[in-house]
């Protein structure tokens, strides 16, 4: 499935979105921002990896976020299991020179609202480290609110930063 935006495309993964990938993932910058899954550096081995691994998720849960038929970043629903069932945490990255046009508070939004509409869920939600204030724009503008900053939780790139989560409820507006 794909979903059209004003200014990006949200499509899954496929073979030949390697060398962007790795073009735009291949940064400290993004890198920073993520969980230590996101690998540094990116390899165009965890390139192949990942859109593997992609092929193998639940549809309409992992994209790439392409600009000009170019995969620059990614978005991805995880779904809850066991008590969590309903709730989906979000995760996004864009490559950097990309950032602060938009691109990715359109993504969340639509991607969110397509989220509720072809899947089951009460509750999407999303972590922030505090260093990046950028990314928690981007929830807000999205409709997500501020639950809870959980303090001196995250240890990323030999800093300790707090974690702001994020969410937003099927019923919200």
């Amino acid at each position: 499935m794909e979903l059209t935006l004003t200014r990006s495309l949200l499509r899954p993964w496929r073979p030949g979105d390697e060398s962007s990938l790795v073009r735009h993932a291949n940064n400290r910058n993004v890198w920073r921002n993520l969980r230590d899954l996101f690998p540094s550096p990116y390899t165009l081995a965890d390139a192949r990896r990942w859109i593997g691994h992609a092929a193998t998720r639940p549809a309409d849960t992992a994209f790439a976020v392409v600009v000009e038929d170019e995969a620059v970043g990614g978005i991805d629903f995880r779904l809850g299991e066991d008590v969590f069932l309903g709730t989906a945490e979000v995760g996004y990255w864009l490559g950097e020179t990309f950032w602060g046009r938009g691109i990715m508070t359109e993504a969340v939004r639509v991607l969110t609202a397509h989220a509720f509409a072809r899947l089951a869920l009460r509750r999407v939600e999303a972590d922030v480290f505090a260093w990046n204030p950028a990314s928690a724009r981007v929830l807000e503008k999205a409709g997500y609110r501020l639950e809870g900053r959980f303090r001196n939780c995250v240890l990323k790139d030999g800093a300790v930063t707090d974690r702001l989560v994020y969410a937003r409820l099927r019923e919200d507006p």
